[in-house]
């Protein structure tokens, strides 16, 4: 399974890199409003999915899509990772009152279902791609921070970490050398998890219109604009955006498995 998703992954990083290139060198038109392509034209050769609405090309845009979803997911897992494993750590290894007073805060924002969470969060930040990277970082900050503190709290009390202590190792030296590269074992699983989960908000994001600006291919904006039109026997304009948001979250769901799978072995074997 780790093997599947790693081929879909290549595929959607190869297709967004050459999109992205083709367009620079302008040997495609940007996937903008086109008053020359005719509305709701049919797949053929000269457009191989379609026209929507507007008269943009559907394969340009589910192309550009994959790139702006990828560029997305990937800075708000990272921003997710960034707050959420160094507070985990903190946390765990210091206890009392600030624990106390994180544990409160992430288990509040952890109780509010995601969706709801992002979107009052890019309600609030307004759109673009930073702010909704930033929303969807605030829902999954609470997961990073729940399993690493709670392994920092299990690793704390090992034998190595007192024997660090008791030679006048400091705190930011054992969290480095020691908490760091133990707790950082299960986050591979949690990544890959987040960006299948943050892939479908995103969208959700976008359908609403809370996501990108209108300019930015998106798939949820797509799809949004598709609904109206799907009843009309206009399957095209939902059927490939639709198709790309699944494909996307297949390959990150099957790497996560593949890992999940890798791990407990690793840890039986152990």
């Amino acid at each position: 399974m780790a093997f599947c998703g790693i081929l879909i992954l290549i595929f959607y990083f190869s297709a967004a890199l050459i999109t992205h290139f083709l367009f620079e060198l302008g040997i495609f038109p940007e996937a903008s409003l086109s008053l020359d392509n005719p509305i709701y034209a049919h797949p053929s050769f000269a457009h191989w999915c379609g026209t929507d609405r507007l008269g943009r090309d559907v394969c340009m845009r589910t192309l550009q899509g994959s790139g702006v979803a990828l560029r997305v997911v990937f800075f708000a897992v990272t921003l997710a990772l960034i707050v959420g494993v160094p507070l985990g750590m903190l946390s765990g290894y210091f206890g009392g009152l600030l624990d106390r007073m994180l544990v409160l805060i992430m288990d509040t924002l952890y109780t509010i279902p995601v969706l709801l969470l992002s979107v009052v969060m890019a309600f609030l930040l307004g759109r673009g791609i930073l702010n909704a990277a930033v929303a969807l970082c605030v829902v999954y900050i609470p997961q990073y921070f729940r399993v690493v503190r709670n392994q920092t709290t299990q690793i704390k009390s090992e034998l190595y970490i007192e024997a660090a202590k008791s030679m006048g190792a400091s705190p930011i030296w054992i969290t480095r050398k020691y908490l760091f590269r133990n707790v950082i074992s299960s986050i591979p699983v949690l990544i890959t998890m987040n960006a299948a989960d943050a892939v479908l908000v995103l969208g959700g994001l976008g359908f609403l219109g809370l996501g990108l600006p209108e300019t930015v291919p998106e798939w949820g904006s797509d799809l949004n604009m598709a609904l109206a039109a799907v009843p009309t026997g206009i399957w095209w304009t939902a059927l490939y955006p639709g198709f790309a948001m699944f494909g996307l979250v297949l390959g990150l769901s099957f790497l996560g498995e593949g890992l999940e799978s890798w791990v407990s072995s690793a840890n039986k074997d152990i």
